[in-house]
Parts: structure tokens; C-alpha cells; sequence
């Protein structure tokens, strides 16, 4: 798939354009809501996606750094066939244009846990457990709970309180197991846990007997369930502070047990990078008549209109000509995350803070997770050559938390390096050494520069310098030079590089040659992720997001209000159950009707 260009996106302006749907976000679920309608034997007539950026995928971003052929993925990076919208669309839908591959986790033999300065392989606890013994990390588990794996004992968490509750076991006995000491299975379906989460009851003596694990956090449950230091383990271990975070209890089990604890789970991406699957999407709705996407083009309000000649009227905004302008539609769908909705104008009918507390509410019934990643280029793939490490990850309690050796291109030995993919309490750690003068940057560091009022001596300016990318044999000046604006800042290259040489205790692997960083924190995304609070109803807030107030055809899609949240899949699923809600759409016939 071609990237879009800005001519294909129109980051032009039409005043008084006159639509049938507006659609507010180029990330998937907008393209897949304008896909969708124009493909539709019912089409409206005209419908035109507008995005801020001077890009489509929202976050979805896939790069290709300088000498290599491998993609790097900024953002979202891989699916499994459990989503069956996505693999639908990239193996059916979209078969000639995109081609799946698998997102190799590798082999934990080969990887490296590093944790309260303990360095061993990530497959410790599974080597001790065939031998008959325990695997003792630094942490002063429970004598109950030592030996099990951070997987294994969010698996145990979850078992025991679903065995703990006699409604559960009366219902659904039958799809759970534990056949040995450190296995235990689930076989619920996603039907099965629609059921289970709203009715399931904590049933364990102590301050939560008799609550909704739905009213609980998950923090909550594990720590009642195995112990403050058990909750600081598996924070760690688990790779993501996310996952522990004190979210909604009930939406954390079947995530845990489903995605992220199973093992027999198999993860896939596209050749070419991810966000192939928004580019596909743009490209087959750009294709219909009555479509545009509108790049550099931001909402500011919106408001109803008594006498013109559509229902609302959009003032947006037009980043190259720095100039507002008014479209005209009839419907609207905002396919936005929690923080770019709080971005828009908070004082028109739909969002006014005095009239509209339930909106305000729902909206603010997500936890906007911050998330954090830095890719680095080496010259040749030292973590193969030194240190056995394969495809996946390895995991650390330092603020990078974790890194991907994404692979060797097969052209070259150029290699890609994700060093750091952090959340929620490490992505402050990096926050400071993310300069917001970097904009300013420029390539005599030895000579003063000014920056606003101030003037920065050349030992000043040191710590707001990026990185210095550096041409190769296989990555000349000139195709370095276009990565110069997005280099990381030079102190965070080099904080990023010691904790990489401490988690694999070597102090000689080499410097990278180029950089490239994003923080999803920043706005207008507000969070990598997200995650439902605890005590939300969820069916009945993500029901009303997708049409807030019956009276009016404004509707609210993505991942942030779906319940697969920091998953594609997710946003698919809101904007598929919008389409055939309100805009009378038909299943479509190339997704499986029993999904």
C-alpha cells in the first residue's frame, strides 16, 4: 500500500460545503465509518473525513527509518485472528492489498528479565517448574504464590474468583479449568463474559465480600487476592503498568486471560507496517463517490443550525491558511479518543459543562493511559550476535520497561531496535528529557542559539539537542537528513542506551545511528490507551456513546469506549454496532454473522 499524499488528502479548504455525514478523525474507525456508509446499498451522498494532522491511522503509525526495509511501528503493531473484524478486512476485504505475516514473540529462552537488579532469561519459571522446583525472583511473593510466572499468577487471580462465586459455577463451571498447579484454561466466550461481568460477585471474606467485581479495581482484587508485593510484580513483570492499573476489575479478566496471560494466543501484522490496514481503508473509501478527506483540517464547535441548509454546521479550522471555515452535514460522527472530544468547544449544546453533567460523565468513564515508545537503527543486530536474543521482547523494572528486537533487514544487517515501549508511571521519567524547544533545533550546537528571549550557550544547548543521526553505508546523508526533526533528544538516546546495556549487562553494545520517538500522552490523543473505570456500567455507557442524545444525529466512535480497548479491533467493533444502529447499515457480508 502508498502512503496518501497531502494532494490526495486535501489539506485545502471548501467554505459552505454542504455533506451528508462529517466525520471528525482519520484514525481507523473514521475511515472505516466512511468506508462503510459509501459501500452501502443505502449510501448517503457525501461524506468527508476531517483530520488535524497531516496524516491519516491516528494511532497507527507505521515507519521506515534510513537503510532498512523492516517497518516500525510508533504505535498499534499487531492483531490476533480472536479479532475478527481486522482479519476479515486484511485477509478477506483487502487480500490483494495487504499481506499478513506473523508478529514472532520468539523465544523467552532467548530473552531477558532484569528486575530489582536480578538479570535471568524469560523462561526461568518455566525451566524451574519442568524440574520440579521454584523460580525465586527478587520479590517476597507469598510461599503459596512463589514460582508462578507474572502470566501464570494473573491467571490463578482470575481463576479464584470466578470458582469463588457459586452463580459462576453454576453457570459456567464447565468452561474453566486448572489440570496442573501452574495451568490453568479458560474457554469463555466473549458472549459468555458480556454475561459474567455485569453479575460476578466477590465472594472472599474481608472489606470486598458480597461486591460486583465490576465495582472494583483490579488493583483492588489482586492485592486482596495475593498481596501488595504480588500487585508490584506483576506491574513489573507483566511488562505494562497498564494492566494493573486500578481499571475496572471485571474488564480487566477476560482482557488478562484472553490477550495477554494465554499463551496459545498468535499475534499477526502487515507486511509494510500496521497502519497499512488505515491506508487501505482510505484508499478504498477515496475510491467511492461523494468521499474526501480533509488533512490539516481541525473542529473547533459545532452547533445546530435553525435556517441553513443542513442540520449542523462545523467550524473548522485550516492549519495551512491558518483560517476558519463552515461545513454544512446533516450527521456527525466524532471518531475521537476521550482527550481530543475535551479538545473541542466545551460550551456549545451537545458538550456544556452546566446542561450535559451524563455526557461529561461518560466521557470521563475511561483512564487515559499514557504510552511512550522509542525505535532506534543499528548497524548491525548486536542482541542476536551477543546475547541470543530472538524476535519479542524483553522486560525490565528501569523506566524503559521494555524492548522489541524487531529483526535484521534481509537486504542488510541494518536492524531495528524498539528501546523503550513504557507506560502509565514510567512515561513521566521521559517526559523531562522530551524538550518542547526541539522545534527550535538547529545544526550548530557549538555556536550560541537563541530560543525565545533567551540566548543558549553552547554547554546550554547540549541538553535541548537531538540526537545526531549518522549516515552509513547503507543510509546516505541525504536520506538521514529527512529524520533530522525526528530524532529523540540526545539525553534521552543516551539515559535510553545505559538502562539497555544494564538489562543486558553489557556495557559495549554500540550507540544507535538514528532515532525515532513518539509520546501518545501528548494532545491531542491524551493516552496511548484506555481503560474503563471501575463501577462504570459499560454496555450502557458505550451504547449512549454511540449516540448521546437520541434527539440529534451526533455520534461518538473508537477504541477509547469499546470494550477491546488498546486494540484496532475495538474501534472497529463501536463503529460497526453505530453504522447498523444509526444509520439502518446491514451486517456485512464478508464478517462472520455469529461474531
Amino acid at each position: 500500500m502508498k502512503r496518501l499524499s497531502l494532494q490526495e488528502l486535501n489539506s485545502g479548504s471548501e467554505p459552505a460545503l454542504e455533506l451528508d455525514v462529517a466525520i471528525v478523525g482519520g484514525g481507523v474507525s473514521g475511515l472505516y465509518s466512511g468506508w462503510r456508509l459509501l459501500t452501502a446499498p443505502n449510501r448517503p451522498e457525501k461524506v468527508h473525513v476531517f483530520e488535524m494532522s497531516d496524516r491519516i491511522g491516528g494511532r497507527l503509525e507505521s515507519i521506515q527509518l534510513p537503510g532498512m526495509h523492516i517497518p516500525g511501528e510508533l504505535g498499534g503493531m499487531r492483531y490476533t485472528t480472536q479479532h475478527e473484524i481486522v482479519t476479515a478486512l486484511i485477509e478477506k476485504v483487502f487480500a490483494a492489498q495487504l499481506t499478513p505475516v506473523p508478529f514472532s514473540m520468539g523465544d523467552p529462552a532467548t530473552h531477558y528479565f532484569y528486575m530489582r537488579t536480578q538479570r535471568f532469561r524469560a523462561n526461568a519459571w518455566q525451566q524451574a517448574q519442568a524440574e520440579g522446583s521454584k523460580f525465586h525472583s527478587h520479590y517476597f511473593l507469598r510461599p503459596d504464590l512463589c514460582g508462578f510466572s507474572p502470566d501464570q499468577l494473573f491467571n490463578k487471580i482470575v481463576y479464584d474468583v470466578l470458582l469463588a462465586d457459586p452463580w459462576f459455577v453454576q453457570n459456567y463451571a464447565g468452561k474453566v479449568s486448572n489440570p496442573a498447579r501452574y495451568d490453568y484454561r479458560f474457554q469463555l466466550t466473549a458472549e459468555d463474559w458480556d454475561s459474567i461481568k455485569p453479575r460476578l460477585t466477590y465472594c472472599f471474606p474481608g472489606a470486598y465480600h458480597g461486591m460486583h467485581v465490576n465495582d472494583l479495581g483490579f488493583w483492588n482484587v489482586i492485592k486482596d487476592q495475593a498481596g501488595e508485593e504480588a500487585f508490584e510484580y506483576l506491574g513489573v513483570a507483566g511488562g505494562y503498568y497498564s494492566n494493573v492499573a486500578n481499571w475496572n476489575a471485571a474488564e480487566a479478566f477476560p482482557y488478562m486471560v484472553g490477550d495477554f496471560s494465554n499463551a496459545a494466543t498468535a499475534y499477526k501484522t502487515i507486511a509494510g507496517g500496521y497502519d497499512q490496514t488505515a491506508y487501505a481503508l482510505a484508499d478504498a473509501f477515496l475510491h467511492q463517490r461523494g468521499s474526501a478527506i480533509w488533512a490539516q483540517n481541525r473542529l473547533v464547535n459545532f452547533e445546530k443550525t435553525s435556517a441553513g441548509p443542513r442540520r449542523y454546521s462545523l467550524t473548522v479550522f485550516n492549519g495551512p491558511s491558518q483560517k476558519t471555515w463552515t461545513v454544512h452535514a446533516d450527521a456527525i460522527i466524532l471518531a475521537m479518543p476521550r482527550r481530543s472530544l475535551e479538545l473541542l468547544n466545551q460550551f456549545n449544546f451537545f458538550f456544556d459543562p452546566e446542561t450535559q453533567l451524563q455526557r461529561h460523565r461518560h466521557m470521563a468513564s475511561v483512564i487515559m493511559e499514557p504510552a511512550f515508545k522509542l525505535l532506534m537503527g543499528f548497524e548491525e543486530p548486536w542482541w542476536k550476535e551477543h546475547f541470543g536474543c530472538t524476535s519479542g521482547e524483553s522486560v525490565t523494572d528501569l523506566p524503559m520497561r521494555q524492548c522489541y528486537y524487531f529483526g535484521t533487514d534481509t537486504h542488510d544487517s541494518h536492524s531495528l531496535f524498539l528501546a523503550s515501549y513504557n507506560d502509565m508511571q514510567s512515561v513521566p521519567f521521559w517526559d523531562v528529557l522530551e524538550s518542547k524547544d526541539l522545534e527550535h533545533w538547529h545544526p550548530h550546537p557549538h555556536k550560541p542559539h537563541r530560543i525565545g528571549t533567551r540566548t543558549l550557550e553552547p554547554q546550554t544547548w547540549k541538553k535541548h539537542a537531538r540526537w545526531t543521526p549518522r549516515a552509513t553505508s547503507l543510509a546516505p546523508q541525504h536520506e538521514i537528513d529527512k529524520f533530522l526533526d525526528v530524532q529523540a533528544p540526545a539525553a534521552m538516546v543516551r539515559e535510553a542506551m545505559a538502562q539497555v546495556r544494564e538489562l543486558h549487562g553489557n556495557a559495549h553494545i554500540p550507540d544507535p545511528y538514528i532515532t525515532h520517538f513518539k509520546n501518545w500522552t501528548e494532545d491531542p490523543f491524551g493516552a496511548g490507551y484506555h481503560a474503563w473505570k471501575a463501577g462504570v456500567n459499560v454496555a450502557e455507557v458505550m451504547r449512549y456513546m454511540r449516540r448521546p442524545e437520541p434527539a440529534e444525529a451526533i455520534h461518538i466512535c473508537g477504541e477509547a469506549y469499546s470494550d477491546q480497548q488498546g486494540w484496532v479491533e475495538g474501534a472497529l467493533c463501536v463503529a460497526e454496532r453505530m453504522l447498523q444502529e444509526h444509520f439502518a447499515l446491514a451486517w456485512p457480508e464478508w464478517l462472520n454473522p455469529k461474531y
